[in-house]
């Protein structure tokens, strides 16, 4: 996107992965909750989240040791013009679908028309800024953009490409689950059992093997999936051995719980990876699509009687600071204090929209430390006063004179969330507010969160350090009524999208940077979301067998990293 990429064009592998490591072994994973589809492209179903990233591939391919830059994978070249008006790509002669048959521009096109029109609403913002896909040759193509948005070349080479003879009389996005997508990537699906395993199988003939951006990775002859009804039954069977590694991210969980004998025998590694990406958003996100939480002041009043600093204490023992911003612990997040500079210019002409604190400043309350937050609790019930909600008899009253009530939808399986909802719901009962907790299975989750039925939910929206256009899908006007999108609060900000904008017609790393910041002000400051704590680390405890390079990379524990570039090596 800026600049020139930091690999030469002879390098022999990705800085973290290891080119010598060996193949072979099985490493096997614990998921909670089930699945019922193995196509992760289309909106029905619940697909393992893993498999979008072993099996299929796209054009281009990112370094996790770089922001906004990508690599050659199908495509052996790209060419695009300074304005990046469009983009060409000629793919690679040796690329095959994992049945041994070539990947085609008919294939190429049929992708980006396809996802465009029935794939995942993630794919769904591109085809609109497409003037025209043409083929210019045997191995090439051109796409044209009608949008001035110069990481559209970028987008493009992301798309993941699917083979079209395959689909050819079928319902692409109504598929029964035995219809699995043919990919190009190093695993396919060697069997089966709906709702419990997947067991993933690495083809012998994959195409990209000795590419020197697959050197050193998918090492695993198989990876196995397990699906588990909460993380707790997970958990023990990692300690029992039936799972090989285990993500953590309870800082207080990883110190207290992982000492089981197999630790201390040394059969299990704790691994910390250190990350140097942004935290993103982790916490309660509100509906503002419904009365009352579409008034700013009630969206505070929330903030308020959300006691931080006790729950993080009682849940993750204090160890874990707090999320302040979307892009906090990067140069990307919001300043303290008034906006200034060219985030100011950015922010000024949306002034009489902007909630309160984006160009004055805004930080979130801090209470007490103590159980009861009298002070904070006390701002929260003059705001919703000044909000219209009054309290009669102990009860708050909306604006229809009947008892204020708001639910919260939590995925079964989730302890944490659990003990945070129930501590909240304490809290909220002191303001005449009832809280009722809806605890509900995987689907039914998947189901309501796509429809935005619910008041509060569980959020979890991660940031990387090259934010673009995946900004629209999560804060874009058009989810506030369509189905499906990331736009789970609801949110309708022209300042948002500008900003966007901004971000997208930047030519400086500056003015990047300044329309980011901007942006991240916007999102604080609308109290869309109460956030939870953050991590520096990512924690993976492992069978000692399991290996990974010494160097890590800028991203740390994301697609790509575990278990894409880990191997196995008894002693």
């Amino acid at each position: 996107m800026y600049g020139d990429p930091a690999l030469p064009p002879d390098f022999v592998s990705l800085p973290y992965a290891n080119p010598d490591a060996p193949k072979g072994g099985r490493i096997v994973f614990g998921n909670t909750g089930g699945f019922d589809s193995l196509n992760p492209f289309v909106i029905k179903g619940t697909p393992p989240w893993q498999w979008r990233f072993l099996g299929y591939e796209s054009l281009l391919s990112q370094s996790l040791d770089e922001p906004f830059t990508l690599y050659g994978l199908l495509a052996e070249s790209v060419e695009t013009p300074p304005d990046r008006s469009w983009v060409e790509f000629t793919l690679r002669e040796e690329a095959r679908f994992s049945d041994g048959s070539p990947v085609t521009v008919e294939d190429v096109i049929w992708s980006f028309e396809t996802l465009g029109e029935v794939g995942h609403m993630r794919y769904r913002s591109l085809p609109p800024k497409i003037a025209s896909i043409e083929q210019t040759g045997p191995r090439s193509l051109r796409i044209s953009f009608n949008t001035d948005d110069r990481e559209l070349p970028l987008i493009a080479g992301l798309r993941p490409i699917l083979k079209k003879a395959q689909w050819e009389g079928r319902d692409f996005a109504g598929a029964p689950l035995d219809e699995i997508p043919a990919g190009t990537g190093a695993y396919t699906v060697a069997s089966y059992e709906a709702g419990r395993r997947v067991l993933l199988r690495r083809n012998p003939d994959y195409w990209a093997r000795d590419l020197p951006l697959r050197r050193g990775t998918m090492n695993f002859d198989e990876i196995q999936l397990e699906f588990f009804a909460d993380s707790t039954v997970l958990f023990e069977a990692f300690k029992a051995g039936d799972i090989s590694a285990v993500r953590e991210d309870n800082a207080e969980r990883w110190a207290t719980l992982y000492d089981f004998p197999a630790v201390s025998r040394g059969e299990v590694v704790k691994s910390e990876i250190l990350s140097g990406r942004p935290t993103g958003m982790t916490g309660f996100v509100l509906n503002t699509r419904r009365a009352p939480l579409d008034d700013w002041r009630v969206r505070e009043a929330l903030l308020l009687a959300f006691n931080f600093e006790f729950v993080n204490e009682t849940v993750t023992g204090g160890s874990q600071p707090r999320i302040t911003s979307y892009f906090d612990n990067s140069e990307l997040g919001m300043r303290p204090g008034p906006a200034t500079g060219k985030v100011r210019a950015l922010l000024e002409p949306f002034a009489d929209s902007l909630p309160p604190g984006a160009l004055d400043g805004y930080e979130l309350p801090v209470g007490d430390g103590t159980l009861r937050n009298r002070g904070n609790l006390k701002a929260a019930s003059d705001l919703l006063e000044q909000a219209g909600l009054k309290v009669y008899q102990g009860r708050r009253l909306n604006r229809d004179g009947q008892p204020m009530a708001l639910s919260i939808l939590l995925r079964q399986g989730d302890p944490r969330s659990e003990s945070v909802a129930d501590i909240y719901l304490r809290a909220l009962d002191r303001l005449g507010i009832a809280l009722r907790i809806d605890r509900v299975d995987n689907a039914q989750f998947v189901a309501r969160e796509s429809e935005y039925d619910f008041d509060i939910t569980t959020y979890r929206r991660d940031m990387s350090l090259s934010p673009g256009n995946e900004q629209r899908l999560y804060w874009g006007s058009q989810g506030v009524a369509t189905p499906g999108t990331r736009n789970l609060m609801g949110m309708d900000s022209p300042a948002a999208e500008a900003m966007i904008d901004a971000m997208l017609a930047a030519t400086t790393r500056e003015d990047y940077t300044a329309a980011v910041r901007a942006l991240d002000r916007v999102l604080t400051a609308g109290r869309y979301v109460i956030p939870f704590w953050y991590d520096t680390i990512d924690r993976i405890a492992h069978r000692r067998a399991f290996r990974y390079p010494e160097h890590t990379p800028i991203y740390g524990d994301r697609p790509g990293f575990l278990p894409e570039v880990w191997w196995y090596q008894p002693d």
